[in-house]
């Protein structure tokens, strides 16, 4: 009997996670990337002899990677060195507070009395409770597909005993009082898209996965991770095309037939399997199905998540005091974060995260020079309606001056290499929706089953793997997503 013939349309962890679990089970599949690199998100600049990695860059629960390799009886070790990240994350205020981030309970315990010492039972017991989401939410629910309203029924009372719907931030202030360790505790869910005080509580497992598993950086950048899941599916028999764009998925008698590449040339395929934003799969690639007309009019009503401004820029100078994550904290918290999600331009301040992975792997600049990148959190394109073509340069030497007066000195005299990437790049790239960089926001009332499902309901060998589907974004996300998907996939096509 022949193998089930799968497409999958986009290269990201997510894509590339369920190829490689497909393909590892006895499918022929093909991966359709229309970019000429595979990461999707995951992308990769070189200039002047720096590494930039486009996107994510905080590599957490590495057993969910090496489960990829396992499957085939591989070690992850013998196709990327993962490195690990310490501390975690330095957090600084404009006070001059610093707070490390480590995995280190005494040194934790240490940083936190020196603010209030009450908080240092209120964070072991908010650990506890990490621990506890991190069990029912990540191990138990994290890579289950949610189909159907019973299944949410069913984990419902486990969910609201953990408090489900409170806030991240309304949770963790219930265990500790200074303003710094509440901000330190709850910005995790901004990774994901998620606004601190609006995102369910479950996101507060992030803190436990992180304290388990540790934070890593691959040896080469995020995209020498992507370059070994690559070179693994390939062993594995897996074809991947780039500069591939998919036009079209087609359908017939309410089944996926096969896709339309951006030639017109038409390939047939068992099922697909779309890493694609998912407005973009329903919207643009289903436009010949009704389904898609009404998926994605649906899709419309939703709340998406925030955008991203990022710059990426190359120093001739080293900086060792810069740790690997630094999270810069602007004047406001709240208020910025509400402005962000609902106000209908852009703030004056900003918070920031700064990477710089020569901390940890100087490999990713020539020598004695710095690879950075710095992100900052802003309204999609539907809920700000900024002109980025005339904006963006302005913003960039903003935050750039911003940088060079409190955390790298000289920044504007050694200055080698620099460019932005906008929500408009976010639109035009990735083709997501109004340049939302998250997908779907992560609200209770927009997760598990009521996010976009793994199968879609109405075509039978449709199926969804990223951010926009269960459980949502981030690196463990979509890898569990893949997880979800693979286990509806295997069973419905292999006999």
């Amino acid at each position: 009997m022949s193998k089930p013939r799968a497409a999958v349309i986009g290269s990201g962890f997510g894509g590339l996670a369920l190829a490689i679990r497909l393909q590892s089970a006895g499918f022929e599949v093909t991966v359709f990337e229309r970019r000429d690199k595979p990461g999707g998100r995951a992308y990769v600049w070189e200039d002047e002899g720096f590494i930039f990695d486009a996107g994510p860059t905080v590599i957490t629960d590495p057993d969910c990677l090496k489960e990829l390799f396992t499957l085939s009886d591989r070690k992850i070790e013998d196709y990327v060195e993962l490195l690990p990240v310490n501390p975690f994350y330095r957090l600084v205020w404009e006070d001059g507070d610093v707070f490390d981030y480590v995995n280190d309970q005494d040194e934790l315990d240490r940083q936190i009395a020196a603010r209030n010492p009450a908080d240092v039972e209120g964070y072991r017991r908010f650990h506890a409770y990490s621990e506890a989401l991190y069990q029912k939410g990540y191990l138990e629910l994290g890579a289950v597909p949610f189909l159907d309203f019973g299944s949410m029924i069913a984990a419902a009372p486990a969910l609201m005993k953990l408090q489900a719907w409170r806030s991240v931030y309304d949770k963790v202030s219930s265990y500790v009082k200074d303003e710094h360790v509440r901000q330190a505790l709850s910005f995790h869910s901004l990774l994901v898209g998620g606004s601190p005080f609006a995102t369910s509580s479950i996101y507060a497992l992030i803190h436990a996965l992180e304290r388990r598993g540790g934070v890593w950086f691959p040896r080469g950048g995020t995209g020498a991770l992507i370059r070994g899941l690559v070179k693994l599916f390939e062993e594995l028999g897996g074809r991947i095309e780039l500069n591939a764009p998919i036009s079209k998925i087609t359908t017939a008698g309410g089944r996926v037939t096969g896709v339309i590449r951006h030639d017109g040339e038409f390939e047939a395929f068992d099922t697909v399997a779309s890493n694609a934003d998912i407005m973009h799969t329903y919207r643009e690639l289903l436009v010949d199905d009704p389904r898609g007309k009404a998926a994605s009019k649906a899709l419309e009503k939703k709340r998406w998540s925030p955008s991203l401004f990022v710059i990426y820029f190359g120093l001739k100078a080293e900086h060792p005091d810069i740790r690997h994550h630094t999270i810069c904290f602007g004047p406001r918290y709240r208020e910025l974060i509400g402005d962000i999600y609902n106000k209908d331009t852009l703030s004056e301040d900003f918070s920031l995260y700064l990477h710089n992975p020569c901390a940890t792997d100087p490999g990713m600049a020539p020598p004695g020079g710095s690879a950075f990148y710095v992100l900052s959190v802003v309204p999609n394109l539907e809920t700000a309606d900024v002109d980025w073509s005339t904006e963006g340069e302005a913003y960039r030497d903003k935050i750039l001056k911003y940088l060079e007066d409190r955390y790298i000195p000289n920044l504007a005299r050694d200055l080698v290499t620099c460019r932005i990437f906008t929500p408009d790049d976010f639109t035009t790239e990735l083709n997501a929706w109004n340049g939302a960089a998250f997908s779907l926001e992560p609200i209770l009332t927009q997760s598990a089953f009521f996010r976009t499902h793994n199968r879609d309901d109405k075509i039978p060998n449709l199926y969804f793997v990223g951010a926009g589907t269960h459980p949502g974004a981030g690196i463990p996300g979509v890898v569990g997503s893949a997880k979800a998907t693979a286990a509806l996939m295997i069973p419905d096509l292999l006999p």
